[in-house]
Order: structure tokens, then C-alpha cells, then sequence
């Protein structure tokens, strides 16, 4: 038996307000064509199926386009529920999508047995643990007056509680079996992007990868974007294109794994790159010379952010850099972000961030930080930051 495993599609992302759908439907075409040429029998996606919790009428087309398409392919797919992801938006279709041999499970379920998936092919049988995203209403029961120290060790508790009753189900009803648990979450010592959203108090709740025990053969997770094996059977397959240019340098990957009894082997499948991210820096000067002299082409349109270095400040420079923007034009190249710095500038309050970054591209606890840099706090600045991440946890942001 084959499976693959991928996660964070992120269906409806945007990288400063351009659209990402061509991305993803070339990677559908490619990760259609490889579950065909692989002959792969199970298709897991690890949560973040969509960025929004609301996606919009077009993301929804995207992804039913790509699951009318699998049908095509007698691959049976289980899906879960990211942080990104709105568990009744997903469970909304379940039932029929249940009678197209595709399962998803978009939140956790009362009954810790209804996460257990049994599939047969030919003489393989594997059981799946699909569990999506753990919000704070399954893992924990909130107190009043409770200290943010407590908050954040009575998550790890319920997390590491959740998936020991996990692997006790597992022991219980399918011993014997080979056992894959998907899960969304932050391991410690993974590495975090620019694109992700803090889950679980700012992933200061991360736990540790011995978390799920000895009895899965394969952990599949999501969440991180960047490819990672926190241990032989324990991975990130990470996110199937580049959601941010932190991430340009990646290459991006599915994992296969082929079982043979209780014997599992991962095998890791490189996804072309249908996208270039690229960052010019240095003087005005430096950054027209790297920009005229780009040529790379790639299936899609390049995506370029510009970072303009000088020593003093200077109106001419802003002006000229403005008229870069206006002017610049290359088939193969957009630039969608700039940032421009004077190295010698001390600045005040009212230029907390420099012209050219829109507040878009700002995440609110960034601006939160500058917020506490600018008006000088020294004392107690973690336990303020610490307070703003749980209000951005409630808020969903």
C-alpha cells in the first residue's frame, strides 16, 4: 500500500495581493499526475486546507474542482482540519463527500473513536487516526483568574493527553494494525515561517515530538510550512508551494510511504517549482542593476520584494524608488513588496514602519512589539506580549 502525504495547501492564500490559485493548480495537476504514476491508494492532508476560515466562492470551486478530479483516480483521501480552517465549513459536505470515498474530519469529534479510519487494499490494512486541529475547547477547561504560565502548561498537558488516549484506543481496538496518526500542531525545534499564524498562545503551548507514544508506524503532520522529520516517523510534509518569501529558498516535497505489514518506508518526492521568489537588496543603484538583469523564467510570473539600503536620508531616493515601482516592467517579474531604509535615520513615532510596507504585510503582534518599542516599555514587555498573543488567540487572528 502507498500513501502520500502533504498538508498546508492554504487554498484562497494571497502573497501581498497576488492571487496564489495559479500555484495551486499546477501543483493539483502534478500531485494528480504522481498519485496516478505513483499508484498511491491513500491521499492525507494534514489541516490549512483553505487560508480563511471563510474561504471565498472561488477557493470553494478550487477545491471541489480537485476533488471531483481525484475521483477519476480510485485514491481515497481523508482530509482534517487546520488552525486556518473553519471545522463546520469543511464538515458542511461530509456526509456526501463520505459516499465519494473522501473523509474529513474538520474539528475534533466528541468521541475520541470517531477519528479512527480502517482501509483495506488487497491484503494491506492500515487505521488512520485523523485528528485535526486541537482548539482550547478540546484540551483544556478554562478557569477564571487563571495565570498565562498555567494557560500555556495546561495546553501542553491537554495535547499530550489527547494523543496518549490516542494510542489507548488504537491498543485497544486495532492491535496488530499498521497505525498512522495525522495531527496539526507546532513541535518544538520545527521551523516557523513568515506565512504561519501563531497557534496554541503564539506556539508557546509547542510539545515535544515523543508526544505520540510508540504505537504509530507514521505521524503525518501539518502546520509547519518548511519540510521536516522531527524523528524517522514523525513528519512535516510542509506546504506544497511558497506562501511567503521566507520560504523562497525551500524546496517543497510530498512524502510517500509505503507499508509492508507493520513496516513502513518514507520516501520523499521534491514538487517542481512553478514560481520564483526572489529579493534584490542593496543602494537604489544595487537593486536596478539586480532587477534589469534578472532573467530566470519560470511557469508563472516571478514575485520579487525590493530592499533599498542607503546611509542618510534622502528625498531624491524616495522618489526615485517611487518611480521604479510605477515604471518597472519585465513579463517574468512583478515586484510585490519594497522596503525602504536609511541607515542613519533615527526615527520617531510617526515612522514606526518605512514607506512602501502596507499595513497588510504587518502582523498585529509586529505591530504590537514597535508599538511597546516606540513608547519605551523596558519592564514586563513579555508578559504584555504574552497577554496579546491569548487576545489574538481568542479573536482567531
Amino acid at each position: 500500500m502507498k500513501i502520500l502525504h502533504t498538508a498546508d495547501w492554504h487554498i484562497g492564500k494571497e502573497l501581498h495581493k497576488m492571487d496564489l490559485a495559479e500555484d495551486l493548480e499546477l501543483f493539483f495537476d502534478w500531485l494528480i499526475d504522481t498519485i496516478t504514476k505513483e499508484h498511491i491508494d491513500l491521499l492525507l492532508i494534514s489541516g490549512d486546507v483553505f487560508d480563511q476560515a471563510n474561504p471565498s466562492q472561488t477557493s470553494l470551486k478550487q477545491y471541489y474542482g480537485f476533488l471531483k478530479r481525484m475521483l477519476g483516480t480510485e485514491c481515497k483521501i481523508i482530509l482534517t482540519g487546520g488552525n486556518h480552517d473553519s471545522a463546520s465549513v469543511l464538515n458542511a459536505p461530509k456526509d456526501i463527500l463520505g459516499f465519494l470515498n473522501i473523509d474529513v474530519i474538520g474539528g475534533a469529534p466528541e468521541d475520541i473513536k470517531d477519528l479512527f479510519i480502517k482501509y483495506t487494499k488487497n491484503d494491506e490494512q492500515v487505521v488512520i487516526a485523523a485528528v485535526p486541529f486541537l482548539r482550547d475547547k478540546d484540551i483544556r477547561n478554562s478557569a477564571a483568574g487563571e495565570s498565562y504560565g498555567d494557560k500555556v502548561e495546561q495546553i501542553r498537558e491537554g495535547i499530550k493527553t489527547y494523543f496518549s488516549n490516542i494510542d489507548t484506543h488504537y491498543h485497544q481496538y486495532y492491535p496488530g494494525i499498521c497505525f498512522i496518526v495525522m495531527g496539526h500542531l507546532y513541535v518544538q525545534g520545527a521551523h516557523v515561517s513568515e506565512s504561519m499564524r501563531d497557534i496554541q498562545i503564539g506556539n508557546q503551548a509547542g510539545v515535544s515530538g515523543t508526544i505520540f507514544g510508540d504505537a504509530p508506524h507514521y505521524v503525518a503532520l501539518g502546520h509547519i510550512h518548511k519540510p521536516y522529520a522531527v524523528s524517522k516517523n514523525v513528519h512535516y510534509s510542509g506546504s506544497p508551494i511558497c506562501l511567503s518569501f521566507s520560504e523562497k529558498e525551500e524546496v517543497k516535497q510530498v512524502n510517500i510511504i509505503s507499508v509492508n505489514g507493520k513496516e513502513v518506508e518514507v520516501d520523499i518526492l521534491p514538487i517542481p517549482k512553478f514560481r520564483n521568489l526572489v529579493t534584490f537588496q542593496g543602494t537604489l543603484e544595487a537593486v536596478k542593476k539586480q532587477l534589469y538583469a534578472y532573467s530566470p523564467i519560470t511557469d508563472l510570473v516571478s514575485l520579487a520584494e525590493i530592499i533599498v539600503n542607503e546611509p542618510d536620508e534622502n528625498i531624491q531616493i524616495r522618489r526615485d524608488l517611487d518611480d521604479l515601482l510605477e515604471n518597472y516592467e519585465n513579463e517574468h517579474l512583478k515586484i510585490v513588496k519594497s522596503k525602504l531604509n536609511f541607515l542613519n535615520k533615527v526615527r520617531g513615532a510617526s515612522e514606526a514602519f518605512e514607506p512602501g510596507i502596507s499595513v497588510a504585510d504587518v502582523t498585529p503582534m509586529e505591530m504590537f512589539e514597535k508599538r511597546l518599542e516606540l513608547d519605551g516599555h523596558q519592564e514586563n514587555t513579555e508578559e504584555l506580549k504574552n497577554a496579546f498573543r491569548q487576545i489574538l488567540e481568542e479573536l482567531n487572528l
